[in-house]
C-alpha cells in the first residue's frame, strides 16, 4: 500500500530538536590596539589637522570598552585605495574587490574549524548557510565557499546579505528550521564579516559615522546544527528551543546602513541602546512564559553587543547580575562589534569557560538561556537556548 502524504511529510522529520554540534571562529591576523587606533586612523586618513575631532575620536574609544579590533585593512591596503580612506569619495569598486574575495576565505578558516570539531566528514553536510553584511555578489559566498571547502555540489546553499547585527540570530533560527525538517540535516552555518565596506574617513558633521569607526572588527563564526545527534560520535553543545523575530515600534530611524559609491554609510541615533532596553523584556516574556521561566537571572545571556551602552541598559531594566553578561561583554572587548559573528564568538566564548571552570552545563552551570540579536530595524532576533551537561561534577 502507498504512503500517504502525512506518512511521507512525517517521516521527513527529524524526532529531537536542532542542536549545534560545533563551533568554529576566525580572525585576520592583522589587529590593532584600541588605545592606539585614533592615532592610526587619522594619520592613514590624512585627517591629524582635524585636532578636536581626533579628541572627540579618542574619547569614543576610551569608552567603547574595546581593547583589541582584528581587520583585514592595514595601512598598505589603505595607500594603495587612498579613496576609502576619504569621507566622501567612489571606492565602491575598490571595497568591493577586497570583500567578494577576504569574506569567503575568513568564513573557510572559521568553518574548517567547526567541522573539525564535529569529527565528520565534510560530504555529510547537507545545507549550507552563509551570511554577511560585507558586499554583494553573484554566485554568492555561499557558492565560493562550497567550492573552497570542496562540499558537494548538491549541498542546499542559503545567502543572507545586508541583515546587519541581528542575523546572528536568523541564521540559527533558519538552521533549526532546516534541522528539524530534514531528517538527518547537517547544516553548516557561517557569518563573516570585514569592515571592508564601512571604514572611511572622519566628518565633524556625521558623528555616527565616526561611532561606526571605533566599533567594528573583522571575525566569521561558524557552527554545525542537525538534529538526533549520534552520541557515540558528535558532541551537542546546545539545543535550539524557539526562536522569534519582530521589530521595535517607533524605530525606523535609529538604525541605517545605506549601499552608496562609498561603500556602505551608517547612520545611527544615540537612542538605540535606550530603545533596545525598553522593549526588551516583551520578547523575553513571550518566549519564556511557555517554560514558566520569569527571573530573568536563572537563565544565561548570549547577547549582541552593538556596544558597551546596549549591554549596560539592559543590565539594569532588567537588574541583572554583572557576571549575567560576562561574555558579551568579553567578546567585545576582545574583538568589538563582530555584526553578525558576534553571538556564535559568544555561544564559542561561553561553552569553553564553563568547560574550564568545571560548570555542570555549557551554559555556565544553568539550563536555560537566551540569546538576542539586534541590528537595522530595529529588528530583535530572539532565541531560547538550552544547555547540555559538561560531565563535570559539583
Amino acid at each position: 500500500m502507498a504512503a500517504s502524504v502525512e506518512e511521507i511529510r512525517m517521516a521527513q522529520r527529524a524526532q529531537g530538536p536542532a542542536t549545534i554540534l560545533a563551533i568554529g571562529t576566525a580572525t585576520p591576523s592583522n589587529y590593532f590596539i584600541q588605545a592606539d587606533y585614533p592615532d592610526f586612523y587619522f594619520r592613514v586618513t590624512r585627517s591629524e589637522h582635524m585636532t578636536n575631532l581626533k579628541e572627540k575620536f579618542k574619547r569614543i574609544c576610551d569608552k567603547s570598552m574595546i581593547k583589541k579590533r582584528y581587520m583585514h585593512l592595514n595601512e598598505e591596503i589603505l595607500k594603495e585605495n587612498s579613496n576609502m580612506c576619504a569621507y566622501w569619495e567612489p571606492s565602491l569598486d575598490a571595497r568591493q574587490d577586497i570583500a567578494v574575495v577576504e569574506v569567503p576565505k575568513l568564513g573557510k578558516e572559521a568553518a574548517i574549524k567547526a567541522i573539525e570539531e564535529w569529527g565528520q566528514p565534510k560530504s555529510k553536510i547537507t545545507h549550507l548557510i552563509f551570511c554577511t553584511t560585507a558586499g554583494v555578489d553573484m554566485p554568492g559566498c555561499d557558492y565560493q565557499l562550497t567550492k573552497l571547502l570542496g562540499l558537494h555540489l548538491s549541498v542546499k546553499r542559503y545567502m543572507l546579505y545586508q541583515q546587519g547585527c541581528f542575523a546572528g540570530g536568523t541564521v540559527l533560527r533558519l538552521a533549526k528550521d532546516l534541522a528539524e525538517n530534514n531528517k538527518g540535516a547537517r547544516v553548516l552555518v557561517v557569518c563573516s564579516e570585514i569592515t571592508t565596506m564601512i571604514f572611511r574617513g572622519p566628518s565633524d558633521t556625521h558623528l555616527d559615522s565616526l561611532v561606526c569607526q571605533a566599533l567594528f572588527g573583522d571575525g566569521a563564526g561558524a557552527l554545525i546544527v542537525g538534529s538526533d545527534p549520534d552520541d557515540t560520535i558528535e558532541h551537542p553543545l546546545f539545543q535550539l528551543v524557539s526562536s522569534a523575530q519582530t521589530i521595535i515600534p517607533n524605530s525606523d530611524a535609529a538604525l541605517k546602513l545605506h549601499v552608496r559609491e562609498v561603500g556602505l554609510t551608517f547612520h545611527l541615533l544615540k537612542e538605540v541602546p535606550e530603545l533596545i532596553s525598553k522593549n526588551i523584556e516583551k520578547p523575553l516574556a513571550e518566549s519564556f512564559n511557555p517554560i514558566g521561566i520569569s527571573d530573568w537571572n536563572s537563565i544565561f545571556w548570549i547577547v549582541h553587543p552593538g556596544g558597551a551602552a546596549i549591554l549596560d541598559q539592559i543590565e539594569k531594566k532588567l537588574d541583572l547580575k554583572p557576571e549575567k553578561m560576562r561574555a558579551s561583554r568579553h567578546v567585545l572587548s576582545e574583538y568589538g562589534n563582530l555584526t553578525s559573528a558576534c553571538v556564535l564568538f559568544i555561544l564559542d566564548e561561553m561553552r569553553k569557560k564553563s568547560f574550564e571552570e568545571g560548570k555542570v552545563t555549557t551554559g555556565e552551570g544553568v539550563e536555560w538561556g537566551v540569546l538576542f540579536g539586534f541590528g537595522p530595524g530595529l529588528t530583535v532576533e530572539t532565541i531560547v537556548l538550552h544547555s547540555v551537561p559538561t560531565g563535570a561534577k559539583k
